[in-house]
């Protein structure tokens, strides 16, 4: 690959809960981030409550992006683009986002980039704080396991920007279904971060769930996993027995670890990927990463905890990668993205 042009990428993130700002110098250094979450506003619904959103996003997203600037020691004028996520996400959402860095860009005169929000969490993993010892790159071609709220699908990456998406989920997504079941539990809301910490004390092996049987061995399935859940506990109930809140979430947490290892490290022997990187917000969630890291057959990349959730530091690095190699026009604000994912 030709070496890429150094530049500066202001990106703005709002696609769901947390508004974000970030900077990022040449795609992988972070030099400031800010993000503004809404997590105790909407814990109370059980659920993202849509309006709600983007109504803090019109309130936070002036502020973050000063904050993001303080903390970089930097002003607009310095920055060499404006990168902004452009979906999927809330529409409502979105919208905040988007015309904060429209008017930057139109005010300023900077190129503006257009970040598929799932590319963002693909290029969360080249991301290291500046100041710091710079990892090594993941290598081409890389198998990547994009698993979230939303979403949960398995991508060949062969190139920068290039991508092939293998499979996806058919129903729920895995972080959909920790949060369902988290409600099947009675537990707070997000339910990943509940189900984890409700597995740490649980045995993982006192329920049996069954794992799908799908056409394609790259794609997911996690509504069947639920449902089995909601039936064991329905019988607890029915039986008037204390549920085994513990037990359930390992059992739970265990089983779905289980699905995206297997079938990540399936896809990349298929396809002679080199490297496996892991993104999205269930990335964060210790099982899986502690999964991933004793075997020796794939190096994996899995990005800090700080940027696996929503954030703007991601949609900052892929912009770069865009604005470097020639990806950006005038249309790609408001196009679909190209690249054939979710």
């Amino acid at each position: 690959m030709p070496t890429l042009p150094p530049a500066r990428i202001l990106g703005i993130e709002s696609s769901c809960d947390e508004t974000a700002c970030a900077v990022i110098e040449n795609g992988r250094a972070l030099i400031a981030s800010a993000v503004a979450s809404q997590m105790d506003i909407h814990a109370r619904y059980g659920g993202v409550f849509p309006e709600v959103a983007s109504r803090q996003h019109v309130l936070s997203v002036v502020p973050v992006i000063e904050q993001a600037l303080a903390k970089s020691n930097l002003t607009l004028k310095d920055m060499d683009a404006i990168a902004v996520t452009r979906g999927p996400g809330l529409a409502g959402s979105l919208v905040v986002g988007m015309n904060a860095a429209k008017g930057l860009s139109l005010g300023l005169g900077l190129p503006l980039i257009g970040v598929n929000h799932l590319e963002g969490h693909i290029y969360s993993a080249w991301i290291h704080n500046a100041g710091d010892a710079v990892p090594p790159e993941p290598q081409f071609p890389l198998m990547a396991l994009l698993v979230s709220g939303g979403h949960t699908e398995l991508n060949l990456m062969t190139d920068h920007l290039t991508y092939k998406r293998l499979g996806s989920t058919l129903d729920d997504a895995a972080g959909e279904a920790f949060d369902k079941v988290g409600r099947l539990l009675s537990l707070p809301f997000p339910g990943g971060p509940a189900i984890q910490k409700a597995a740490e004390n649980g045995d993982p092996t006192r329920f049996k769930f069954t794992r799908p049987k799908l056409d394609s061995p790259y794609a997911f399935s996690f509504s069947g996993l639920k449902t089995a859940v909601l039936y064991e506990v329905n019988d607890f109930k029915k039986k008037n027995e204390p549920i085994p809140v513990e037990d359930f979430a390992a059992s739970f947490q265990a089983t779905a670890v289980d699905i995206l290892f297997n079938k990540t490290m399936q896809a990349a022997r298929d396809f002679n990927a080199k490297e496996i990187l892991v993104a999205g917000g269930v990335s964060a969630n210790k099982a899986l990463r502690n999964a991933f890291q004793p075997q020796n057959e794939f190096k994996v990349h899995i990005p800090a905890f700080s940027l696996c959730t929503d954030n703007a530091a991601m949609i900052a690095a892929a912009g770069y990668y865009r604005y470097a190699l020639g990806h950006v026009s005038e249309m790609d604000i408001d196009v679909q993205p190209t690249w054939g994912l979710s």
